[in-house]
Order: structure tokens, then C-alpha cells, then sequence
């Protein structure tokens, strides 16, 4: 298994509990917007420890991107991750990944469940092949949205943002279920792409084949 090891550049927040690193970019490494990579911490104690963190920088981008959510609560990867800054080493090791864009269709993600989108989303608008797409993203609470200002300029009208825990003015205040869906989809013959937690992903697959989509038409993560 290759493996690169690679000094952080940037580490910022992007929320209160999502935190962005922007690493060197190996000569060579290449991946296909939506795929992730393992990546472990370049520490004694950590560099065995790999866990799957998606690719969000556009392909011709000259460094590279992460968008991680830290978990507090338990002594894991993600919440030594807080510790990590610029100067601290990280190493990526395989590319992988399910979640490949073929055609126009509905993005429905929940969460972190954006991060496989956003390369792609970058790589659709910076060649202008965004249009005939659309944006459903659900989270908890307003503070909980992942770079919402960039989806939004991206999306414009074409972006559905989902509260399930407040009503907020500008906002949809309600779950993704069925009658969601039959309000806010038109065509169930189009592709879906639909990511975030294994329940939420479990429930819209299958309320989505329920009204008429295909199963070659909806992308997830397998």
C-alpha cells in the first residue's frame, strides 16, 4: 500500500465541530471528485490509525483539502485531529470511493454527509456544468451547516437548506421523509446522489425506490 507523508499548510474551523486542513499535494496523486482517502497522523502513536476522510479540493487545485468533523467525545482520530496545525504532518494512504458524478440530477446529503460533494460541486462550476443539478442538505441547526455562503452562490435557487431542530427565517424547518420528497421532487426518474449517516442514507434510498427511482440511478456511498 503507498503511502505520502505530507506537512499541513492551513487548519481552520469551518464550523464549531468541522474543522478544514489543507495539505501538500504528492507529485502524482490523483483522485476522481467524490473519492476519499485513509488518512492517519504522522505520530508515533497514530500513523497505524487510518481512517477515511474525503477529497475536497478541486483536482487541478495545487494543494490538497480536507473537511473533517471532530468528535470530543471519545479518544479518536478525529479529536487528535484537533491538535493538528500547520507544520504537523499527516499521511494519506489509498483512494477509493463510490460516489462518482454521471449526470444532472438531486444531491440529498445530511451533515458531514456534503464533504464527497464538494469536489465535485467545485469541478461542475469551475466548468460550468453545475446547471440542471440541485441541492437538498439537511442538519440539525443553522450552525451546523457546512460552508453554506460557497453552496449557495453555487446552487442559487437550486439549493433546498433543511432544519430538523429550529425554524429559522430562510430556512426549511422539517426532516427529509416521503412527503418531502413528493413535495420537493418533480422527477423520480432522474439520478440521485445521497449521502450522510448509514440510517439517513438507508431511509432515503429506500423511500426514493419506493416512488419510482431506479437503483442505477442512485449513487451512494456502498
Amino acid at each position: 500500500m503507498e503511502s505520502h507523508v505530507v506537512k499541513v499548510l492551513e487548519a481552520n474551523y469551518v464550523t464549531y465541530d468541522v474543522k478544514r486542513f489543507v495539505v501538500e499535494k504528492p507529485k502524482g496523486f490523483t483522485y476522481i471528485p467524490g473519492q476519499a482517502t485513509d488518512v492517519s497522523i504522522n505520530l508515533p502513536d497514530w500513523k497505524n490509525k487510518l481512517r477515511p476522510f474525503t477529497l475536497t479540493s478541486l483536482k487541478s487545485a495545487k494543494n490538497l483539502e480536507f473537511i473533517i468533523k471532530i468528535y470530543r467525545d471519545h479518544n479518536g482520530v478525529t479529536k487528535k485531529l484537533e491538535s493538528i496545525n500547520a507544520s504537523d504532518e499527516l499521511i494519506l494512504h489509498d483512494v477509493y470511493g463510490a460516489i462518482q458524478y454521471e449526470k444532472p440530477g438531486i444531491f440529498i446529503a445530511a451533515g458531514t454527509g456534503i464533504t464527497p460533494f464538494l469536489a465535485i460541486f467545485r469541478e461542475l462550476d469551475k466548468t460550468k456544468k453545475l446547471k440542471g443539478n440541485k441541492l437538498i442538505y439537511v442538519n440539525k441547526t443553522k450552525e451546523d451547516i457546512i460552508l453554506g455562503p460557497e453552496l449557495l452562490k453555487m446552487f442559487k435557487d437550486n439549493f433546498l437548506n433543511v432544519l430538523t431542530r429550529e425554524n429559522t427565517v430562510g430556512f426549511l424547518g422539517k426532516r427529509i421523509d416521503r412527503n418531502f420528497l413528493i413535495a420537493n421532487v418533480i422527477d423520480f426518474s432522474q439520478h440521485f446522489y445521497v449521502c450522510g449517516p448509514d440510517d439517513f442514507v438507508k431511509d432515503i434510498l429506500r423511500i426514493l425506490t419506493e416512488l419510482g427511482a431506479k437503483s442505477d440511478s442512485l449513487i451512494s456511498e456502498k
